[in-house]
């Protein structure tokens, strides 16, 4: 299996190299060279997560890391999650929803994150320098990012988030980790702003070869590899026959998680319909439903991991959109990048459907739902998770109905406290938080203050 840039210049790459490479040095998001297609899907129903992870994670790695060594790091990824299941699914009312947030952080994050940790250690054994990792969080990325990567050797990691535009959880979770290689930063501006200076420092040739720049946010190919198999895990779970088509509703700001859900249905899963949901920072919304993906101000909401207005993974989907041309790739990109606005005509609209369908969620209806999924089903979700319900419940298609649950609802208790009336019950691990010592650096949103401030780190 080769690896190869959605804008043309950069191909035939190793796994390793699209793992270690991160954003392709043409700008462009590595992919694989083909999608590999699954045709004995009964032989998997059977599989525990871990083994249906080798599988799965084998059609792509391929010979580059042995059968052997591939199941011991797979083991080692998901032996601190705290339920046997590692992604457990359970009903609530119609729906069906998986559980995403059992791992050390209580985000689904940590499934792709604790894993690429370690594929990070493997390949770094084999190679004589050290891995500057830098990346943009909302929230949930930054935690599990962190706890992957923390006090491992080689390794050196430096995490953006916009300054007061996480949770209190979110925040703590990252900025009380004291390791040395931890290094933490709360931009002054909105998360675009540090997606866009991780973007910008990645596209510096020279910053990024002279200190080995590697990414953890789902530009990195092995996040939304490891995202894939919990569809799989799922599907097996809810259809009474393989076979059976079902759908699925995703919570997405940043487009990666649902966008594994993609891969999994061109890999052979029987899914009918992906259902982007959003909340109020709705581009993803207005483009499936109008074709018009143009940029607008970001809106704090309940569900701040999905307050963004560019979701970088978003050009991966517009590959394939575009029959795998990089040509096309690149119009659209070029007329966004200058214009903040890419439209789809008609019929690029209707393909997309084909795929996806999308739907938001407001303010008060995230709310509500978290009401509704209390009060009827005694089941509380996070408000990522209400979108996605919400979501869903509005839609209302047929066949079974996957929801994904991508936080613990105790990591945004504001929102939970102002939807039942009561604080959630905070985990010991969260609770803990509150009075440890932080660490972290305020740096103005630009990109050379950022580069800096990396450069004299790593001199120390």
């Amino acid at each position: 299996m080769k690896y190869l840039s959605t804008r043309g210049q950069v191909k035939n790459l190793s796994f390793e190299d699209a793992v270690m490479t991160g954003l392709a040095d043409d700008g462009g998001l590595i992919i694989p060279s083909e999608i590999p297609f699954v045709d004995q899907l009964q032989a998997l129903k059977s599989l525990s997560f871990a083994e249906l992870s080798h599988k799965i994670l084998g059609m792509f790695i391929e010979d580059e890391i042995d059968s052997a060594t591939l199941k011991l790091m797979i083991q080692k990824s998901y032996q601190s999650f705290r339920h046997a299941e590692i992604t457990p699914v359970r009903q609530s009312g119609s729906l069906w929803i998986l559980e995403l947030f059992h791992g050390p952080t209580f985000a689904f994050k940590d499934v792709a994150l604790q894993f690429l940790g370690n594929l990070f250690e493997y390949f770094l054994e084999k190679r004589a320098h050290q891995l500057t990792v830098l990346g943009a969080t909302s929230g949930d990325t930054g935690s599990a990012a962190i706890y992957g990567l923390r006090g491992k050797k080689n390794i050196e990691v430096f995490m953006l988030h916009p300054q007061g535009r996480v949770s209190l959880i979110q925040e703590k979770q990252m900025t009380t980790v004291l390791d040395k290689n931890i290094h933490n930063i709360a931009v002054e501006g909105t998360f675009d702003d540090a997606q866009n200076i991780v973007k910008t420092l990645f596209n510096d040739q020279d910053f990024k070869q002279t200190y080995h720049l590697g990414a953890v946010n789902s530009i990195n190919w092995a996040r939304i590899l490891a995202q894939i198999v919990y569809y799989f895990y799922a599907y097996f779970r809810v259809v009474p026959r393989v076979g059976d088509p079902v759908n699925f509703s995703v919570p997405t700001g940043n487009f990666g998680d649902v966008l594994a859900g993609f891969y999994a249905k061109k890999m052979g899963l029987p899914i009918d319909k992906l259902i982007v949901a959003t909340n109020q920072n709705d581009i993803l919304y207005r483009l499936f439903t109008t074709g018009k993906y143009h940029t607008d101000t970001v809106v704090p909401t309940w569900s701040p991991s999905m307050d963004i207005q560019i979701s970088s993974n978003f050009e991966r989907f517009l590959y394939y959109l575009g029959n795998n041309s990089s040509k096309q790739l690149n119009s659209w990109m070029n007329t966004f990048h200058d214009t903040g606005k890419l439209t789809l005509d008609d019929s690029w609209l209707k393909k997309a459907n084909n795929e996806m369908t999308a739907e938001r969620a407001s303010q008060i209806e995230t709310l509500e739902t978290i009401k509704q999924e209390y009060s009827i089903h005694q089941y509380l979700v996070d408000p990522h998770t209400a979108v996605g319900i919400c979501a869903a419940k509005k839609i209302q298609l047929s066949g079974p109905v996957i929801c994904l649950a991508t936080a613990h609802p105790a990591k945004f208790g504001d929102a939970v406290t102002q939807a039942i009336g009561k604080n959630p019950e905070l985990p010991e691990s969260l609770a803990e938080l509150t009075d440890k010592e932080s660490r972290v650096s305020v740096l103005p949103a630009k990109a050379s203050a950022i580069k800096a401030f990396i450069l004299q780190t790593l001199k120390v």
